[in-house]
């Protein structure tokens, strides 16, 4: 199915704004078309609406086209966008994993979109029969998750590709944990998989979450539609200086990783030497899913101490479950002997 045919009627007829920097090409002598004060350089000017030096510098990373890549407010801003380009509210609907991401299900509620979940398997794995027969004709989104959050194991790759070779709707795939992973992303397949968008980002291995900014990969005819719908200035210039300086030192954020990977595998072998802790689930991602006891009791321990994890133990299939990020050897430590002091 061709992505027009996917879009909604009044996104495909829109006359997208545009401002004269995205309409001029070259070195220019004066800047006098956008009302800006001339004063304060460079904070007086609108930064570059389509983020173009930035684009070439995480395309050389990624080995993707500058042109796959739009960029967004963290990855909330493209999985808003891509609802409000695709799915007609109160008519179409999405059709996602759960237990997952929990801003999937919000912004499917803000668009007022129907958000249709399909449970995981109880070892987390994905059934995609079971989610494929969720599927029907207004179904114009699926969700998945890899690394997914709040469960930190990765989708088995053979059943993504039964979705990716049955389903002719949108498919994303949120990698924002992949960095944590030896298995490959799935950036390769784009060209190969024109309905599909990957989602990363640099809040997790790079360490930049206060900087907000997430990637969304896709074809270039659905980026077109992202750069025609997004507000025009997303990305604020000190954003996009931070993260261009930033990207010289993968080098860093490998080493970042290394020390997080061995940090979860001491902090899991600590936490399943306590006597309330049930199980500790296998982890793909910067942190773990604890099953314990009472949960709810340990969470409000830890909170009234001064030690804030997340409580998923109301969340489907994740009952008695709290979310710990693996920190520093010091945080870890802080947080091991907070637990060892509950009777």
């Amino acid at each position: 199915m061709e992505i027009s045919k996917l879009v909604r009627s009044n996104i495909f007829n829109l006359k997208p704004y545009s401002c004269a920097r995205n309409e001029f090409k070259g070195e220019a002598l004066v800047f006098l078309d956008a009302n800006e004060n001339p004063m304060n350089l460079p904070y007086n000017r609108y930064p570059d609406p389509l983020q173009t030096e930035l684009k070439k510098k995480i395309a050389g990373i990624k080995k993707v086209r500058p042109s796959q890549i739009m960029l967004g407010v963290g990855s909330d801003e493209p999985v808003d966008l891509i609802i409000r380009i695709f799915c007609e509210p109160k008519e179409d609907n999405i059709v996602a994993i759960a237990p997952t991401y929990s801003m999937y299900e919000v912004c499917a509620d803000i668009n007022n979109v129907e958000y249709r979940k399909v449970l995981l398997n109880n070892d987390f794995s994905l059934d995609a029969e079971r989610l494929l027969n969720r599927i029907d004709n207004k179904t114009k989104v699926l969700f998945l998750c890899s690394p997914n959050n709040p469960t930190g194991n990765a989708l088995k790759k053979d059943e993504i590709l039964k979705i990716l070779n049955r389903y002719e709707g949108i498919v994303i795939i949120d990698e924002a944990y992949i960095d944590f992973i030896s298995e490959n992303s799935w950036l390769p397949d784009l060209d190969k998989y024109p309905r599909l968008i990957v989602l990363q980002t640099f809040s997790k291995a790079w360490g930049m979450a206060s900087v907000r900014c997430g990637m969304a990969f896709a074809s270039e005819a659905v980026i077109r539609y992202f750069n025609s719908v997004k507000y025009p200035y997303n990305l604020n210039l000190l954003t996009q200086k931070i993260v261009f300086e930033q990207l010289d030192y993968e080098e860093r954020k490998n080493k970042w990783v290394e020390m997080l990977l061995e940090q979860r595998t001491l902090l899991a072998e600590k936490l399943k030497n306590l006597p309330f802790v049930e199980k500790v689930f296998p982890s793909d991602a910067n942190f773990l899913l604890v099953k314990m006891k009472d949960a709810i009791s340990t969470y409000n321990y830890l909170v009234n101490n001064g030690i804030v994890v997340r409580n998923r133990s109301n969340v489907s299939l994740c009952i008695g479950c709290l979310r710990i990020t693996v920190g520093t050897e010091d945080e870890n430590r802080i947080l091991i002997n907070a637990l060892k002091l509950i009777k």
